[in-house]
């Protein structure tokens, strides 16, 4: 079965998208030689999860209002509510509010000053 081991996250403003991404959620970002593209490290290679890359955006924002044309990651959060206003104090805005999952957990999206959309998963089996 093929497993998802990498992501990638576009970014008009590298610099900036790393220190938010730092600031949120405590990501390292690693410049990978003297190319434009920095590695994402997520966390202790003991705990489950993926590392990923970061790197500057070819075409234009993502815009309002269009359908999401690409792979959605989602993040393991101790708790949606507490990240939602970090991150809405970080310049991202809600996209979709917090939602249950039954029998999973609350769930919600947030767009990143860039404008990509991700979510964040905080695991609550009597959510619903």
């Amino acid at each position: 079965m093929a497993r998802v081991v990498h992501f990638e996250i576009q970014a008009s403003a590298p610099e900036r998208l790393m220190s938010f991404y730092e600031a949120l959620f405590g990501w390292r970002f690693q410049r990978l030689g003297e190319e434009d593209y920095w590695v994402i490290h997520t966390g202790p290679g003991s705990e489950t999860g993926i590392d990923g890359g970061l790197l500057p955006r070819r075409g234009g924002v993502p815009e309002d209002g269009q359908p999401v044309n690409g792979f959605v990651c989602t993040v393991d959060v101790p708790s949606v509510d507490d990240c939602l206003a970090r991150a809405e104090a970080l310049s991202a805005s809600v996209a979709v509010p917090r939602m249950p999952v039954p029998g999973v957990g609350w769930l919600a999206y947030l767009k990143d000053p860039d404008g990509n959309i991700f979510g964040v998963m905080q695991r609550d089996p009597g959510a619903g």
